[in-house]
């Protein structure tokens, strides 16, 4: 099983999309976000940052309709920022290639694992092409850590295929090098800038740009190994 982030992973969408997530709070709440450094926060989630933040300005935990409400504006702006700034939300190269020719490959299963709520992760991922139906798809929704996102995403992969042999994750962030190695997962990294260090320094084996080598990118997958602790 191969599970994927998406943005910064698969799609450009990580600066425009914490902006928006922003844009949205200040909108909504009239008061100032109080960072977009996900580092901040107790778990890099959506679900945990929105919390996070209600109960640090308004001392309560944010109500489901809430969370809705606050989806809908959310979606609305990225909706905008696609149409007007496309370019915000390029693939990473060849992304969508990989995994379109891993769905065709019965030898994996492709799962989708990210922090962001599942309504604006699959508008990201439409926008560059990527079917969402045929994903095991994991996100923050009622989820407060990446460790049970993807633990979820296993789990759909397994009720449909039973026990795997091999568990890879690619991402991009180094909280995807924390949430492995804290679940012992395999790792490979993709640091689009060419900023592989980032990653190396926490204990990644396997970086690389992005999937435009597809035999690189499959034996790093075949080598892939969990990441050492820095």
């Amino acid at each position: 099983m191969v599970i994927f982030d998406i943005d910064g992973t698969l799609v450009h969408s990580n600066q425009i999309d914490s902006q928006c997530f922003a844009e949205t709070y200040e909108t909504i709440y009239k008061r100032k976000f109080p960072s977009i450094d996900w580092r901040h926060y107790p778990h890099v989630t959506d679900h945990t940052i929105f919390n996070a933040v209600i109960q640090e300005q308004f001392n309560r935990r944010a109500e489901e309709e809430e969370i809705h409400y606050f989806q809908d504006h959310f979606v609305g702006l990225l909706e905008k920022g696609r149409q007007e700034r496309p370019e915000e939300f390029m693939q990473v190269p060849h992304a969508r290639r990989t995994v379109l020719r891993m769905l065709e490959d019965e030898n994996f299963a492709v799962g989708i694992g990210t922090g962001g709520w599942r309504r604006p992760a699959c508008l990201k991922l439409r926008h560059v092409g990527i079917p969402v139906e045929p994903l095991f798809m994991s996100a923050a929704d009622g989820k407060e850590t990446r460790e049970d996102i993807t633990h979820d995403a296993i789990r759909q992969a397994e009720q449909a295929h039973g026990e795997f042999d091999r568990i890879v994750y690619v991402g991009d962030a180094v909280w995807d090098v924390q949430t492995t190695r804290n679940l012992s997962l395999n790792f490979v990294g993709i640091r689009r800038n060419g900023d592989y260090h980032v990653l190396q320094e926490l204990g990644a084996e396997t970086v690389l740009k992005d999937f435009s080598d597809q035999a690189a990118f499959l034996e790093a997958i075949r080598r892939a190994a969990p990441p050492k602790n820095p």
